[in-house]
């Protein structure tokens, strides 16, 4: 058996095992190791997806872990961050919200449908790229130096809507999908 198959598992785990170091410094102020830990997390969340991709290592776990991974590293910054005061609340809720709907509505969606090949949206993905640059940048503030001008607002607002996007996504494909099962059966 090829061990390399399970890089892409690896990657994952090790993202989890990253996000309470991250959270750790974050809170107490050690804002330069956090930034790069956050920046090593945003990149392995490239790079496992386009391992198993490239050379199929797909498998069910994967399919798990790395959602997993996602929601797991980037709610625990958003709240830190939120609760730093580096991002607003709102955002952070907003985050949150979409992520419970994700996940609930998964369940909900697969239950009426018995489809269990659900597949990231291409809006769910950059939404989560977005996510991962805000909260770089975020540390990047605290770490480095300020960014100029509008940038935060921006990526705030930028995150926002694509938080939005990806959330109103799911609900109307698995409504529809839903309907046309039920329709069907």
């Amino acid at each position: 058996m090829n061990i390399l198959r399970h890089t892409p598992n690896i990657i994952s785990i090790a993202r989890i095992l990253l996000v309470p170091p991250i959270i750790w410094m974050i809170w107490h102020k050690i804002y330069d190791t956090a930034f790069i830990l956050m920046i090593i997390a945003g990149v392995s969340d490239g790079v496992d997806g386009f391992l198993a991709r490239a050379f199929h290592w797909q498998s069910k776990l994967g399919a798990m872990l790395d959602p997993a991974a996602d929601k797991l590293l980037l709610v625990s910054i958003f709240i830190v961050i939120g609760l730093k005061g580096f991002i607003p609340w709102w955002l952070v809720g907003l985050v949150i919200l979409r992520d419970i709907i994700i996940v609930v509505g998964t369940f909900a969606y697969q239950r009426a449908t018995q489809d269990k090949d659900i597949r990231p949206l291409f809006i769910s993905k950059v939404n989560t790229a977005l996510q991962i640059l805000l909260a770089v940048a975020a540390l990047y503030q605290e770490a480095v130096m300020p960014l100029p001008g509008n940038i935060m607002p921006i990526l705030i607002w930028v995150v926002t809507a694509t938080t939005l996007a990806s959330g109103i996504a799911y609900i109307t494909i698995w409504t529809r999908n839903t309907i046309k099962y039920k329709n069907n059966n």
